[in-house]
Parts: C-alpha cells; sequence; structure tokens
C-alpha cells in the first residue's frame, strides 16, 4: 500500500552524482531519494529519510523535469524504502524521457514501476518478498560481521542465475571486513567486491 498518492512522492533530496556502488558505480546518475522506511537498519547512515512526514510531497512530473534536466541517462530511486511508495507514474514518466530507471531496494515491499535495473539489499531488521528475490539484476549484501556470509549465500541461492553478487563492506566496518570480503572472493569469484566509491571520493 502507498503511503502517499501517486502523483506525489515524499523527496528527501534529488541530485545528479555518480552512482558510487555495484555494477554501474561510476556513472553518472539522478538520484532521487524518497522518505519513508519501515526496515530500520542499526547502520544506516541516512537515518532522517526515515520518516515519511518529515520531507515535502513532490509533484512527479517535476522530478522527471529534473532528472531530464540534469543530463544524466540514469534515474536511480532509493531511500529510505522506495517501494513504500507506488511508482508506476514516476518510471512510466522516466521512460518517456528515454531515462533508465534504477531502484535500491531491501525487498521488504512489493515492487511497482517498471525497472531496468533493481539492486536488491537484504537486511536482517524485515524479511525481503521472494517476488523481489527473484526479479533482482544485482544482489548486493551489507558485510557488516564475519556471519554475513552465510547470509549472502543464503541470498545467492535463491536470486535467478543471471543476478549479480556483490559483497560491501558497511562503511565504518570497512578496515575489518574488507580483507575478509577479498579473500572469500579469491576462493568464490562468482561474488564480486562493490565499494562505496562516492564516500572515498566524498560526492553525495
Amino acid at each position: 500500500m502507498s503511503t502517499t498518492s501517486i502523483s506525489q512522492l515524499p523527496v528527501m533530496e534529488q541530485f545528479l552524482t555518480l552512482q558510487g556502488e555495484g555494477r554501474y558505480a561510476g556513472q553518472a546518475a539522478y538520484f532521487i531519494r524518497l522518505g519513508g522506511c519501515d526496515v530500520g537498519c542499526v547502520w544506516c547512515d541516512v537515518k532522517e529519510s526515515w520518516d515519511v512526514d518529515k520531507h515535502p510531497s513532490v509533484e512527479v512530473g517535476l522530478l522527471v523535469e529534473n532528472a531530464v534536466a540534469s543530463g544524466a541517462n540514469i534515474a536511480v530511486i532509493t531511500g529510505g524504502e522506495p517501494f513504500m511508495h507506488d511508482l508506476d507514474i514516476l518510471t512510466n514518466e522516466l521512460k518517456k524521457k528515454n531515462i533508465r530507471t534504477h531502484v535500491e531496494t531491501s525487498g521488504a515491499h512489493r515492487v511497482t514501476g517498471t525497472w531496468d535495473w533493481i539492486t536488491f539489499s537484504p537486511k536482517k531488521f524485515k524479511a525481503p518478498l521472494q517476488d523481489t528475490i527473484e526479479r533482482a539484476h544485482e544482489l548486493k549484501v551489507i558485510m557488516y560481521n564475519k556471519s554475513d556470509v552465510e547470509w549472502a549465500e543464503k541470498f545467492a541461492a535463491q536470486v535467478s542465475k543471471d543476478c549479480l553478487l556483490y559483497m560491501q563492506p558497511e562503511w565504518s566496518k570497512s578496515a575489518e571486513m574488507n580483507p575478509l570480503i577479498i579473500e572469500y572472493i579469491k576462493s568464490n569469484p562468482q561474488w564480486a567486491l562493490s565499494l562505496q566509491t562516492h564516500k572515498y571520493l566524498d560526492i553525495p
């Protein structure tokens, strides 16, 4: 169930940047960060996005205009948890302008909208839906503890055979987790390393 009208969405921020993580890292993208999240990751770096009522509602048409004006050919819808909202109109209008639609989700809510790329990042705090797991183009597991290797493999066994597999260290645990991830990927080359390159570069 959407928490807002589908012609308006609660927007925390929108900006042109480079995608920092995963398959499209380094490519120009227009980010639309929606307000609202009920997953509640303890290490979330955008906790200010959680309360949907703290963010102004913005007309979908304006969001699309801004994305077009940015010059990027990718729009990344993120949050918060974007699928707390119905994203059919937003993605339909973006695709009319030949902008690729990418989304980053925990998988905890039903997928709405038409997507060129779904990044699925499961969280232990709220179970993902099987439909999202099966539709994901990219599995990105945030590695916080050594036990997260088993957690990652649990979902790798459920995604489609074409889904890309990434392990990404939680930023504050990078020094501890990077060596573990690197050694694991050496022995399990179906996985790749994802880094938050935007943080290294100090860009949004």
